[in-house]
């Protein structure tokens, strides 16, 4: 018999089945589609214990009495008014980096896409069936031995550090937060200062929520001062990059070219230029998503739930800036 009642906003993240078939037995899940009106999702969350979702409203929430906690199934929790949530009194968590190995390797894949320029390749030979056409003058560098900066050291950071050992990168990182010397030994990331980092990296990928302080850190001041031959990899939020900023970039060779699963807008608009540029690969915000994610968000999810409904602390809390 469910003890308690949880309403999962099914579009926000996870995959509802997966959601649904690993539910605890103590927990009644009630699926809420985030299309409906907020008169509607008060009628189906009005008696709701807990709430998993990333999008939500506060006048929503205020017409749910008993809600203890909110848990997202993302890393991101932008969408939601966090000081007006915390001034209620309500706890937020994210999902305690379920999704960071998946995010880790579509960074990869960006880095050695771009690098490669892998996809004038395959347009060349499969969509044009000119086997090497003009291939030649195409510049290739790869990641190995290059130096790798990432800003923002955390659960997602770490994971693509850790993977960057294996390229023998020099992997120098950027976070306002103190990592533990343990850690920068484990994942051999080392601390430099902002300017720096921008200057003397090769590549350049970002890995950090979007918070004022972090919307439009790159910007024309900071792609000034990045290498000719660097690439920019964004996997965080779209808004962290100015994009009109990086478009004059990438146009203008203050950078070489740029990888990017999240954009300013999204959808983006079928006119963005970006999409027009051969130096940038672009992916429609997937980098977080896989089977494996989706299993680990929802154990974590329903774990942490249960931990604050029976009295305990919530783990990957997350504050205002």
């Amino acid at each position: 018999m469910p003890t308690w009642k949880i309403a999962y906003f099914s579009g926000v993240g996870g995959r509802p089945q997966i959601m649904l078939d690993n539910a605890p037995d103590d927990l009644d899940i009630t699926v809420v589609n985030p299309a409906l009106s907020d008169a509607e999702k008060i009628e189906l969350c009005r008696d709701a214990d807990a709430l998993i979702t990333s999008d939500l409203s506060v006048d929503v929430l205020r017409e749910c009495p008993n809600v203890k906690m909110i848990q997202t199934l993302s890393a991101g929790y932008d969408r939601l008014d966090l000081e007006a949530i915390l001034e209620m009194g309500i706890p937020v968590a994210n999902n305690g980096g379920a999704n960071a190995i998946s995010v880790s390797e579509q960074t990869l894949a960006l880095m050695i896409g771009i690098s490669r320029n892998l996809m004038a390749q395959w347009d060349s030979t499969t969509r044009q069936r000119a086997w090497r056409s003009n291939l030649y003058q195409t510049d290739l560098s790869e990641v190995t031995d290059k130096t790798v900066g990432i800003i923002g050291l955390g659960r997602i950071g770490r994971q693509v550090a850790k993977r960057l050992t294996g390229f023998d990168t020099h992997t120098i990182y950027y976070d306002i937060e103190d990592i533990p010397e343990d850690v920068q030994r484990e994942v051999k990331a080392e601390p430099v200062g902002f300017d720096e980092l921008l200057e003397t990296s090769d590549i350049v990928t970002l890995h950090v929520p979007l918070t004022r302080r972090t919307r439009g850190m790159m910007s024309d001041r900071e792609f000034g001062m990045m290498k000719s031959s660097a690439f920019l990899i964004n996997l965080c939020r779209g808004p962290v990059v100015d994009e009109a900023a990086l478009y004059r970039a990438l146009t203008e060779g203050q950078i070489a070219g740029a990888g990017l699963d999240v954009l300013e807008v999204e959808p983006t608009p079928a006119e963005n230029p970006l999409f027009d540029l051969d130096n940038v690969i672009i992916t429609p915000h997937m980098a977080g998503q896989s089977q494996e994610t989706a299993l680990r968000a929802a154990h974590f999810a329903y774990g942490n739930i249960l931990r604050v409904l029976s009295g305990g602390e919530a783990e990957s809390l997350v504050t205002p800036e």
